[in-house]
């Protein structure tokens, strides 16, 4: 599809899934989402005060333990998808943390924000999503200030059988499943494993984040390649 389809057709899946997203991703990931984001935390190393935007920040999990490690650092969650937003702002309410997280319905390929701006752009589950992966990287690295981190969390592809053979057939056959019938979402959830095969892999995103400009790229592959952790930094001296 082309890119104007795609767009719209993501926002009518995330529209849709919202209410159950966290469910979902604790069933799906076997909650192994939370262990990567924690690991992802630990490489940040976020000090208190650091700024930050949280692009495709869904219910804002992420958001908020970047704001927590922040302490005090002002924190932007966007996303295009209100009803994903309104169930993360039900969270900042319970979390007490409205004052320090600003939720932002936005389009990641567009960010509404000066150049240099925030210490960290990070961007978790969402980058395969995109229209144009190179143009949220260019947003993501104008808009962190130098020497600042770009920082992506994203499924990726396992390069080693026979657990490649035996993640595929869950991610192509049981998942959907899974997402019928937990979610009534059969369509939704089919469009999961869908959207990862023209994805790259993590060395490939590696080379991409170095394309866009960044420098010093980590790249991580977690639990056998499901998913990869990618951090490039912003040269100092440049905008």
């Amino acid at each position: 599809m082309d890119a104007k389809t795609k767009e719209s057709f993501v926002h009518s899946v995330f529209e849709s899934i919202a209410p159950k997203y966290d469910m979902m991703n604790d069933l799906l990931s076997f909650r192994r989402h939370k262990a990567w984001r924690k690991f992802t935390m630990r490489k940040m190393n976020i000090q208190a005060g650091d700024t930050a935007i949280d692009i495709c920040c869904g219910t804002c999990d992420w958001t908020i333990a970047i704001a927590k490690a922040s302490r005090t650092g002002q924190v932007i969650g966007l996303d295009f998808s209100q009803n994903m937003l309104d169930i993360g702002s039900k969270k900042l309410d319970t979390e007490d943390l409205n004052t320090q997280i600003n939720l932002v319905q936005g389009n990641a390929m567009s960010l509404p924000y000066p150049d240099n701006s925030f210490d960290y752009a990070t961007i978790g589950f969402g980058l395969r999503n995109v229209p144009d992966l190179h143009k949220v990287l260019q947003e993501m690295r104008r808009v962190v200030k130098p020497g600042g981190k770009v920082v992506c969390l994203e499924l990726s592809k396992p390069t080693w059988q026979p657990f490649k053979g035996i993640y595929y057939f869950y991610f192509r056959r049981l998942l959907p499943l899974a997402g019928k019938l937990v979610a009534k979402s059969y369509e939704q959830y089919k469009w999961l494993p869908e959207s990862l095969v023209a994805f790259p892999d993590h060395h490939e995103l590696k080379a991409i984040f170095e394309q866009n400009g960044l420098q010093k790229v980590e790249a991580y592959p977690l639990t056998g390649g499901i998913a990869a952790l990618h951090i490039g930094t912003k040269e100092n001296g440049r905008t």
